[in-house]
């Protein structure tokens, strides 16, 4: 079914939940299980926790639009109390979501009856005191905050801040920042709208905060362009602090040129110091200090480059890769077509390619590493180019932040890997 493709992963601050949502508008929470004290040496593994409708299809009759449920974005809230808090967004609504646990009702009421039904204050004789029984344990989903109204174009990026009181929403032309206590009103931070519609050359494709800097944060454009905005400079961010941009090897200008530069997704590392990027067919590491070019470039699916026409009449080339880091930002990962997935070491400058599939997905299965031949001859255990499935596509993935433990969503199913333990 087309509501169960999963269109946003998203481990919280400890690792010890995972958030997933998916175009019918459902988060799917999945819970670590402590590990068991008779077998020390399995780690925990994930469960279903809690399942909530977040988004509903709506209708905008001003425009005659309809409105998509599909999750975007999901971001977690470090935890402060018992309760877990996440943001989760549509095309248009943000909504600020607790996550409770209630293992314990009360009893005893004196005007209501067990079922709940009021009493009759006539047969009200004695009074009682309510007292707490335990019960099985409900795990409740309510929406503390819904942030509407603010965005005309589609939401693609919701990103909290550092100081955990703001955080911004991105569409195409527009960032709004909003404070979490205030639903009726945002600050619009960047505007790129030009007076003249037909004059639009670029749209905004994704932005993020600093992961310690509150004042500071990127966004990404359509044109590969990168821009690193500050705050405190003015109210309005429509100059940009930094801006950065890999001038294009003429030699290499194609007609998908401009499509394939578009950058889907970009990435603080957890230090703060470098920023990731991904575009069609590449993954790049910038460092703050350096905006003419970035100082680490790898090849994701290079061998697409002669399949660019065909990927361009399916509607391919328009795919939006996500890209992130592993908790020491020493590793990077970003999905490919076939089920594929690809992890860089920048340290070691390895890279391998893995597959997600029912077939790797048995407990305790170790994954082989998966080759793609270009050329005419192939080895037993290589790929061609020519039968990859391009429908079979990973676009969002998410590592745990302090551990290796990876999840993968392929459509509609979500693989979990973790290192092997000896």
């Amino acid at each position: 079914m087309a509501a169960d493709i999963i269109s946003t992963v998203e481990f919280n601050h400890t690792g010890e939940l995972l958030a997933t949502g998916d175009k019918g508008g459902r988060v799917v929470i999945f819970q670590r299980e402590q590990e068991s004290k008779n077998q020390v040496h399995r780690r925990g593994e994930y469960n279903v926790y809690s399942t909530f409708q977040s988004h509903e299809p709506e209708f905008d009759y001003l425009k005659s639009l309809e409105i998509e449920e599909k999750i975007n974005k999901i971001r977690w809230l470090p935890q402060q109390n018992a309760a877990y808090f996440l943001l989760s967004t549509n095309d248009k609504t943000v909504k600020l979501w607790k996550v409770s646990e209630r293992d314990k009702r009360p009893e005893g009421y004196n005007l209501k009856d067990e079922e709940g039904r009021l009493r009759d204050p006539a047969t009200i004789t004695t009074l009682r005191v309510p007292v707490l029984r335990p019960m099985d344990l409900m795990v409740e989903a309510t929406p503390r905050r819904v942030f509407a109204n603010a965005h005309t174009y589609h939401i693609n990026s919701i990103s909290v801040n550092s100081d955990y009181e703001t955080y911004m929403s991105a569409d195409d032309l527009r960032i709004n920042l909003w404070n979490f206590e205030i639903t009726n009103q945002s600050f619009n931070i960047v505007d790129i709208k030009p007076a003249n519609m037909e004059e639009l050359t670029e749209v905004i494709t994704a932005a993020e905060f600093h992961p310690h800097h509150c004042n500071t944060f990127v966004y990404s454009s359509s044109k590969g362009t990168i821009r690193l905005c500050d705050m405190r400079a003015s109210a309005l961010c429509d100059r940009h602090t930094k801006f950065f941009e890999e001038p294009e090897d003429p030699s290499n200008r194609s007609f998908f040129s401009e499509i394939i530069s578009s950058i889907s997704d970009v990435k603080f590392s957890h230090s703060g110091r470098y920023i990731m990027t991904r575009d069609y067919l590449t993954v790049k590491v910038w460092d703050l200090n350096m905006e003419n070019r970035p100082i680490e470039t790898y090849q994701v699916h290079d061998y697409l480059r002669s399949k660019l026409c065909s990927l361009y009449e399916n509607d391919c080339i328009f795919d939006k890769f996500e890209c992130v880091w592993n908790g020491s930002d020493s590793v990077i990962m970003t999905g490919s077509y076939n089920n594929f997935f690809r992890m860089f070491d920048r340290n070691t400058k390895r890279d391998v390619t893995l597959e997600a599939s029912r077939e790797n997905s048995k407990p305790r299965a170790i994954l082989k590493p998966r080759k793609v031949c270009v050329g005419g001859k192939r080895r037993k255990d290589e790929i061609s180019v020519d039968s990859l499935d391009f429908s079979k596509k990973i676009l969002h993935t998410a590592w745990h932040p302090s551990e290796n433990i990876i999840a993968v969503a392929a459509t509609n199913n979500l693989y979990i890997f973790q290192d092997k333990v000896n």
